[in-house]
C-alpha cells in the first residue's frame, strides 16, 4: 500500500473521558464487525481487569479502513501510572485524537499527554465527547481546551485546532452542535484532511523502531513500531543497534500488519505503517532495526522511570500453601522476570536473599495490576509496604514529587488543605466555581500514599483526585504517622461472633465471623495509635446454669470491606499483605511478637 493513503492515530484522553468506547463506534461504523455480530462494550479493553475497573491498561493497536485510506489506531491509557505507555506510543503516530469530556472539560491527565504531544510537534483534533451528558458545556470545553493549549505551546499552527463534537455511546460526531449527523463520519473526515500521511521514505534504507513489547509463548518477545524508512520483509537479514550502539545481526522470523481486530501476517510492509515483528528475543524499547549495510540508530526513546517499590517474597504465614498454586521462590521468580518481557515501566531486581524480590513501578495502580494478575493467575506470595525510590543528585537526597488535582465540595475544602499540609503538599493554585473547589498541590509522592481512602470519607465520596509525577524536589523530611495502631489476633482459629461483639469498642473489623485467622494476622483497626492483641476465636464457656441471655443472638456492626488498593495503602512498616487466590490478609512481619495491651 502507498504510505499517502496511511494515517497513525492515537487516542488521548484523561481517564474515563470515553477513548475506548468511541474506537467501539468507529470500529463498527467501518464494517469491522458483521451486521448480526454480537459484539461487547468497549471491545478493546480485553482482559477482566481492564474490563472490571473501566480503565485501559496496555495500549492496543487496530486498524480501520474508510474510503480506500487505512486508519491505524492507537488506543492509549489514560492512567497517570501508565503514562510511559502514552509518550512512546506517541512516538509511531502523525497526529491524535484529543478526547476531552463536555461536562468535566481538560483534566490534570489531559494536560500530561496533551503537553507531550506538542512537544512532538503531533497535529491535534480535538473531540469534545460526551455531548448528551446532564450538565455539558461544549463551547466552555472548547475555550477551556484553547487555554490549555496556549498556556503549552506558542507553536500557531498547533494551537489553531481543528475540533468535533461527538457522542462516542451512540457513534454520532458533527462539526458544529446544530449540525443533524448520524454517524461518525465528520470526525473520520476531519482525520483524512488534517492528518499527513506518514513521512517515511520507501526508497531509503529500513529503519525500524521498537516503541511497544508484546509476548507470546510461541513466537517469544514482539516488537511493535513503525518502519521509518525503507520496506521491511519477512526473513529478512538485519541488524538491531541495542542501546549501548552495539551491533546484532538478525533475521525477522514473522511480520504483522494491523488489520481490523488483530495481526495478519504479510510479506512486506512499506514506510509509515505500524507493524509487529518477531526474532530478536532481547529487543528493547527504542532500539533500532536496520538494513545490514546501514549501522545509523534512531534517536532512543526515554521509559519513565520507576517511582514506587515494593518488596515480593514468598508466603511463609501459618496458611502457606494451602490456597495457591504456584508457591516456591522459584516460580515467583520466573512470573515476575517474565513480566519484564512486556510491561517495560517495571524494574524487578534479587536481593540478599533468595525469597524476596524488589520490584519497582510507576505508581501504586501499576504494581496493584501486577499482584492482582498474579493473584488470579493461582499464585501465592506477599508484599510489604510501598515505598518511594529516592535519589541522590550532587549529595542532595531527592524524592519524587507529584502534581495532584483535587475537585472537593466546598464544604471539604478546608480539611483537604489541612490534610495535604500535614502531608508536605504545597498549594499552588486555588479556584471555587459552582459550590465546588479545585485545589492544586505539589506533594511528594509518599505523602499520597494511604491518602485516598481518607480523601473519600473527607468529601463523603463526592471528591474527584487526581496526580501526575511531576520531578524529583529536594527531601521534604518526615511525614507523621496518618493511622491508627491495628488490631492484631491473638492466636489461630475462626472468628466467633461472641468475642467480635466483646471488642466492637476497641475499633473497626476487616473480616467477618467464621473467617480463619491465625497469631498475629490484622484483623482491624484499633481507634487508638498503638497495636492492640485481642482473642477474637474465644467462645463463650456453657455451663448448666439457665441464663436469661443466653440465646440472644449477636448483632454486630458491618465490618469494613478492604480492597488489594485499600490494603496497599493501609499497611504499616512493620506489616506485610499476604496475596493468595481466594483471599488478601494484612499480618505483622513478625507473627512471634508479643504485644501487651
Amino acid at each position: 500500500m502507498d504510505n499517502t493513503k496511511i494515517r497513525n492515530v492515537a487516542i488521548i484522553a484523561h481517564v474515563d473521558h470515553g477513548k475506548t468506547t468511541l474506537v467501539d463506534s468507529i470500529l463498527k461504523q467501518t464494517g469491522v464487525f458483521r451486521e448480526n455480530q454480537q459484539v461487547q462494550e468497549r471491545v478493546l479493553d480485553s482482559n477482566d481487569l481492564e474490563r472490571e475497573r473501566g480503565i485501559t491498561i496496555l495500549s492496543k493497536n487496530v486498524s480501520v479502513n474508510y474510503k480506500g485510506y487505512k486508519i491505524n489506531i492507537v488506543d492509549t491509557p489514560g492512567h497517570a501510572d501508565f503514562g510511559g505507555e502514552v509518550e512512546r506510543v506517541l512516538g509511531m503516530v502523525d497526529g491524535a485524537l484529543l478526547i476531552v469530556d463536555a461536562q468535566e472539560g481538560p483534566m490534570p491527565q489531559t494536560r500530561f499527554v496533551l503537553s507531550k504531544a506538542l512537544e512532538l510537534g503531533i497535529k491535534i483534533i480535538v473531540v469534545i465527547n460526551k455531548i448528551d451528558k446532564q450538565g455539558a458545556d461544549p463551547d466552555g470545553a472548547v475555550d477551556k481546551v484553547f487555554d490549555l493549549f496556549t498556556e503549552l505551546t506558542d507553536n500557531e499552527e498547533l494551537i489553531d485546532f481543528p475540533y468535533v463534537y461527538a457522542n462516542g455511546l451512540t457513534g454520532i460526531a458533527k462539526k458544529e452542535m446544530e449540525d443533524d449527523s448520524k454517524t461518525l463520519e465528520p470526525l473520520l473526515d476531519c482525520i483524512l484532511e488534517n492528518i499527513k500521511h506518514p513521512t517515511g521514505d520507501k526508497t531509503q534504507t529500513l529503519q525500524f523502531q521498537a516503541t511497544t513489547l508484546d509476548y507470546n509463548d510461541y513466537v517469544g518477545r514482539i516488537a511493535i513500531g513503525r518502519v521509518q524508512n525503507g520496506v521491511i520483509k519477512s526473513q529478512q537479514q538485519v541488524n538491531l543497534i541495542k542501546a549501548d550502539g552495539s551491533i546484532q545481526k538478525g533475521k525477522i522470523v514473522k511480520l504483522y500488519v494491523f488489520e481490523d481486530l488483530g495481526r495478519v501476517e504479510t510479506q512486506e510492509a512499506v514506510a509509515g505503517d505500524i507493524v509487529a515483528i518477531t526474532g530478536f528475543e532481547d529487543i528493547h524499547i527504542g532500539e533500532t532495526i536496520t538494513a545490514p549495510d546501514c549501522s545509523e540508530a534512531l534517536p532512543l526513546i526515554k521509559v519513565d522511570e520507576p517511582t514506587l517499590q515494593m518488596i515480593f517474597s514468598v508466603n511463609d504465614s501459618p496458611f502457606a500453601g494451602q490456597e495457591g498454586k504456584f508457591v516456591t521462590s522459584r516460580q515467583v521468580r520466573k512470573r515476575l522476570y517474565d513480566e519484564l518481557e512486556k510491561n517495560v515501566s517495571l524494574r524487578v531486581e534479587d536481593t540478599d536473599s533468595t525469597e524476596s524480590f524488589r520490584v519497582s513501578g510507576r505508581g501504586e495502580l501499576h504494581l496493584s495490576i501486577l499482584i492482582e494478575t498474579m493473584r488470579r493467575e493461582g499464585y501465592e506470595f506477599q508484599v510489604s509496604k510501598p515505598e518511594v525510590i529516592t535519589k541522590h543528585i550532587d549529595g542532595v537526597l531527592m524524592e519524587p514529587y507529584e502534581d495532584l488535582l483535587v475537585d472537593v465540595p466546598e464544604t471539604a475544602a478546608g480539611a483537604c488543605i489541612e490534610k495535604l499540609s500535614n502531608r508536605k503538599g504545597e498549594m499552588v493554585h486555588m479556584q471555587n466555581a459552582k459550590g465546588r473547589t479545585m485545589l492544586n498541590f505539589s506533594i511528594p509522592a509518599r505523602g499520597l500514599i494511604g491518602f485516598r481512602g481518607e480523601f473519600i470519607r473527607m468529601t463523603r465520596g463526592e471528591g474527584i483526585m487526581n496526580h501526575t509525577f511531576d520531578k524529583y524536589k529536594p527531601y521534604a523530611g518526615d511525614i507523621s504517622k496518618q493511622r491508627n495502631g491495628s488490631l492484631v489476633s491473638h492466636e489461630q482459629g475462626e472468628a466467633i461472633p461472641y468475642a467480635l461483639a466483646q471488642f466492637e469498642d476497641r475499633g473497626v473489623f476487616f473480616l467477618t465471623p467464621k473467617t480463619k485467622v491465625y497469631r498475629g494476622m490484622v484483623v482491624g483497626e484499633h481507634n487508638r495509635p498503638q497495636d492492640i492483641e485481642i482473642n477474637v476465636c474465644k467462645t463463650k464457656k456453657l455451663t448448666n446454669m439457665r441464663s436469661a441471655t443466653a440465646d440472644v443472638m449477636v448483632t454486630l456492626q458491618a465490618a469494613r470491606k478492604m480492597s488489594l488498593e485499600d490494603c496497599m495503602e493501609y499497611i504499616g512498616d512493620d506489616e506485610l499483605l499476604e496475596i493468595t487466590p481466594e483471599n488478601v490478609r494484612i499480618r505483622k512481619a513478625d507473627l512471634t511478637r508479643v504485644r501487651f495491651n
